[in-house]
């Protein structure tokens, strides 16, 4: 199961910070996050929310395996 983690609001809307996810892809992963929670999923899709797989931020779908860590980031702001 690929461990998910979710940083910053994103944690704070969900509730949770951490969870083991079995999902073959990162679109299906980001399907059932927001069916299970349509506030988060809108959140996951918004603008500025990246995704890193194992520490790399990738844009699109990707693969997943066992032990594939996938973190949401939530848009960074700074000067």
């Amino acid at each position: 199961m690929a461990r998910v983690l979710l940083f910053g609001p994103l944690r704070d809307l969900a509730g949770w910070r951490e969870r083991e996810i079995d999902s073959p892809f990162l679109s299906v992963l980001r399907a059932r996050l927001a069916e299970e929670d349509a506030v988060l999923g809108a959140a996951l899709g918004g603008p500025g929310v990246q995704v890193a797989l194992d520490q790399v931020v990738v844009r699109g779908d990707a693969p997943l395996n066992a032990r594939t860590e996938v973190a949401f980031l939530p848009p960074m702001s700074g000067g």
